[in-house]
């Protein structure tokens, strides 16, 4: 067993669920939430951080300042409680309860847009709010993970070669649009592979990432309001946009067979599922990112009354996983 002196030394990157059993398709759900940060994020907040501090940009004066709608700012709050920083996450009022409770727990500040900007949506607000304070005074360092190569680097060299080694014959790999960080990270890894790999991006319905017009999304992670700059959809080979009933029709059936997984990745297993099926998956190994775990939607998607508040008493009622609309 390990022996770790910070806690960011520490990430399971070997574990994977075969959910053949759970939906009828082989999908080899490969689980980032085993770290003391508890998401995927992790990766990406320490390669932002460690290369601020390189470059001279992060020092022990600096008040880091972040827009998150909840994961990174968890694992900005871990990394910076290790390092003796201070951080203020600026996050909106989507973001869970406990997810905020947890960021002041590890010693952060944390602050809510609590209206959306008439715009660009709660991103905005949060990216308008964040730009603000770093102009009034220069004690405050924003990573930027929205524009920040090191964002998809963290996947380039980590997330993507560790999928490879465990399958060296992948055909598919589907992972969740956010910042688009893990996607581009993972998406530029495997073009330059020595076999082609499938790059399917799962995106929420209402997100205005691969276009489209904006919608209500109730479920913070994946999908975004203002089109994220690292984005390349050369590098991408398929779309598909997932409703949030399929979400979370998708995180109880897979909590039914003692898996709790959050939100993104309940629309990565249905986006998935929903591309499997119209498909002839038989031979092929596929592959899906798990960006988290699933206690920190307690009281949001598994919890009864906010579901039926948001989407009704029958939003559990089916089984059927249906992936939306798909775009190449």
């Amino acid at each position: 067993m390990p022996v770790i002196s910070i806690p960011q030394d520490f990430n399971e990157e070997e574990l994977y669920v075969d959910l053949l059993s759970i939906f009828g398709h082989s999908l080899f759900l490969k689980c980032e939430g085993f770290n003391f940060a508890g998401s995927i994020k992790l990766k990406a907040a320490t390669e932002m951080v460690e290369a601020a501090e390189r470059d001279g940009v992060l020092t022990p004066g600096s008040v880091l300042v972040e827009s998150s709608s909840g994961n990174l700012g968890v694992a900005l709050s871990m990394i910076t409680a290790s390092k003796d920083y201070r951080f203020l996450c600026v996050t909106d009022s989507r973001c869970n309860l406990s997810t905020r409770r947890l960021m002041e727990a590890l010693g952060s500040q944390v602050h809510i847009i609590a209206e959306p900007d008439a715009k660009g949506g709660f991103l905005a607000g949060r990216i308008n709010y964040v730009r603000a304070l770093c102009a009034s005074d220069d004690r405050y360092v924003c990573l930027n993970q929205y524009t920040n190569p090191d964002n998809w680097k963290a996947h380039y060299c980590k997330t993507a070669p560790a999928i490879a080694r465990q399958f060296p014959r992948l055909d598919v790999l589907f992972v969740g649009a956010g910042t688009t960080g893990t996607l581009m990270g993972c998406a530029r890894y495997f073009r330059e592979w020595h076999r082609p790999v499938r790059i399917v991006a799962v995106d929420s319905v209402g997100s205005v990432t691969f276009g489209g017009a904006p919608g209500r999304r109730m479920i913070p992670g994946l999908g975004t309001s203002l089109r994220p700059p690292l984005l390349d959809e050369s590098y991408v080979d398929e779309v598909i946009r997932v409703e949030e009933a399929d979400t979370i029709r998708a995180c109880h059936r897979l909590a039914r067979s003692g898996f709790l997984f959050g939100g993104s990745t309940g629309t990565v297993v249905s986006g998935a599922m929903g591309w499997l099926a119209q498909h002839d998956a038989c031979e092929l190994t596929a592959v899906a990112i798990a960006p988290d775990l699933g206690e920190r939607y307690l009281d949001t998607i598994y919890q009864t009354n906010w579901l039926q508040d948001l989407y009704g008493e029958d939003v559990l009622s089916s089984d059927e996983l249906t992936a939306g609309s798909r775009s190449a």
